[in-house]
């Protein structure tokens, strides 16, 4: 049976759909987007429906990218200097390091799948269970973590302090110098450089009618009817609001040993939610979910179909699901080239 005849939901859910199923129109309205912790400015394309391109830069404080890229990629940042962000986001792997759970000092493993740092600036929340608001917020989580890099802001600044390059680095653009706000600065700024624009389903959604390969589009199509953008929209494609993993109670019961924000909030109602992930440049990320578990784009769309909509999909729709997945890979960023 063709899975459009198995959808399932609820009067609120179908409410959502209806608004969401507008579609695409030509309709754009350009806004700039400001960050509010820096001075970067990003120009922004708004259309009609749900999925939005990715902006472009407008402006950006170019030296204080360079200084964080090398904090980013720098062991220093680690208690015994064997660790840096770069160990757990891999930028020329997708932002992220193809592990089911990464490895910090000491050999020690963490408990969650790393996510991509590609686009995060435009997630809504930071980590998997949302506890930080923003770039800069969370950036003192993984130096401070005893299974990543288990430091403090004294040994980081001291550190940084004695090697020639950072301490006139920092000079260079600060009369601080090294401190933990021009630390902190240093990689937001960074990490907001760090867009990947240009998917095919960016340049469809901005009027290109052959971005899109004929199972790509038909596979859009199905992401949409299918109620898959309820969740997986915006400029992220997801990383823009909070859903419960197994909404209808049919997911592999390892996805549930994590309560998710349970474990901030003690609320019963967030007991397995989860910050929906961002879908763009999904087939670079693997694996998937929170526990990094699954390997395989393919099963990834039939527990996310089953567990979420209800739906057990055909293998034609499968294909053409994974297909449209595909249009959402862009460019690699602009500072990284």
């Amino acid at each position: 049976m063709n899975a459009r005849y198995l959808f399932i939901v609820g009067g609120s859910f179908l409410l959502i759909l209806i608004v969401v199923g507008l579609y695409y129109s030509q309709k754009e309205i350009h806004q700039l987007y400001n960050v509010d912790s820096t001075s970067t400015l990003y120009d922004m394309t708004v259309i009609d429906g749900p999925i939005q391109p990715i902006p472009s830069i407008r402006r950006i404080e170019s030296q204080w990218v360079v200084l964080g890229q090398a904090l980013f990629t720098s062991p220093l940042l680690s208690k015994d200097s064997s660790v840096s962000c770069a160990t757990c986001h891999d930028l020329a792997n997708g932002g992220e390091d193809s592990m089911a759970v990464s490895t910090g000092i000491g050999g020690l493993k963490g408990t969650r799948n790393a996510p991509s740092v590609f686009n995060a600036v435009f997630n809504f929340r930071q980590f998997w269970d949302g506890r930080s608001h923003d770039l800069s917020d969370q950036i003192a989580g993984p130096i401070h973590n005893p299974l990543e890099m288990g430091s403090n802001w004294e040994e980081v600044i001291n550190k940084l302090s004695k090697d020639d390059y950072f301490s006139h680095a920092f000079k260079a653009l600060s009369e601080e110098g090294v401190t933990q706000a021009n630390i902190i600065k240093a990689i937001t700024i960074f990490e907001e450089s760090l867009i990947t624009p240009n998917a095919p389903v960016d340049r469809y959604l901005l009027g290109d009618k052959h971005a899109l390969s004929p199972d790509q589009e038909r596979g859009l199509q199905k992401f949409i009817d299918y109620g898959c953008v309820t969740c997986h929209q915006g400029r992220n494609i997801g990383g823009n609001v909070f859903q419960k993993i197994g909404r209808i109670d049919r997911v592999p019961k390892h996805l549930l040993k994590d309560k998710g924000r349970y474990l901030i909030t003690e609320n019963k109602f967030d007991e397995h939610v989860f910050k929906v992930p961002s879908l763009r440049n999904i087939e670079k990320t693997a694996p998937y979910f929170h526990d990094g578990s699954v390997a395989d784009l393919n099963q990834a769309i039939r527990i996310m179909a089953r567990g979420q909509l209800g739906l057990e999909l055909e293998d034609n729709d499968v294909s053409d699901l994974r297909a449209a997945l595909t249009a959402f890979t862009g460019e690699m960023p602009a500072s990284l080239q």
